[in-house]
């Protein structure tokens, strides 16, 4: 049984050996999802829901914050059981639900290293490929999320997909920033997200987020949340040099 890790009364963490889910609790009622974890892991995540309190049916919304395996793997599955809707960036839209092959990272040496030892992890636990589904509302920059707790800015954060997108809430002082992040198991240390189909660009997309304020808590797929003094964390650290 994975742990819920409590990040607020309102957000727990479910994790994961690759790709982290998020739960939220919307005020009105039921749940919403940050990511989904790879294909195969909607149990666990209905499973998470039930210990919450909730049923499928109280899932609302599942937001995918881009559009690689281990972030979109079982929304599909997801849906088909809760009939929860599906929120992601345009641009990332077409690759989601299939009608277009994504991009290709383009990797470092030390992340071709990380890259096919997931690759041989996932071949030899016979993970599948995600199925394909179909996105119910395209996110843009500037985009806020109805009946969620307080204010939930979208923010178009491109680089390591095309369409990758981050979720700011400042009034909880909690940023979602998708693969743009990510930290060491501690969270005492953030780092640019390897397998970026624009290092460059996915750089800059960093500094944007963290550049921003009201962020005491950044939720990142992969590591542990940097949480208390987050803002320090990212402003000492060096996206330019991470994976070189």
């Amino acid at each position: 049984m994975n742990p819920l890790r409590e990040i607020t009364p309102s957000v727990w963490q479910l994790p994961f050996p690759v790709g982290h889910v998020y739960v939220v609790a919307l005020p009105g009622g039921g749940y919403a999802l940050v990511d989904t974890g790879i294909p195969g892991s909607a149990p666990a995540v209905l499973d998470a829901l039930a210990r919450l309190g909730g049923r499928p049916h109280d899932l609302r919304e599942i937001v995918l914050t881009h559009s690689h395996l281990d972030h979109i793997g079982s929304a599909a599955d997801l849906v088909a059981a809760t009939g929860a809707r599906v929120l992601a960036g345009a641009l990332d839209a077409p690759y989601i639900s299939g009608t277009v092959p994504e991009p290709p990272p383009v990797l470092t040496p030390a992340e071709r290293s990380l890259y096919d030892g997931i690759t041989a992890r996932f071949a030899a636990e016979q993970v599948p490929p995600p199925a394909p589904v179909r996105v119910d509302t395209e996110l843009h920059d500037g985009d806020t999320l109805p009946g969620w707790p307080g204010e939930a800015r979208v923010l178009h954060v491109p680089g390591h997909t095309p369409g990758s997108i981050a979720l700011h809430l400042p009034g909880s002082r909690l940023l979602f920033p998708g693969d743009i992040i990510g930290a060491d198991p501690e969270g005492r240390r953030a780092v640019l997200g390897p397998g970026n189909t624009e290092r460059e660009t996915a750089i800059a997309s960093f500094r944007r987020l963290a550049a921003l304020e009201d962020v005491d808590t950044v939720c990142v797929p992969h590591g542990g949340p940097i949480r208390g003094d987050a803002r320090a964390v990212l402003a000492a650290a060096t996206p330019e040099k991470d994976w070189l």
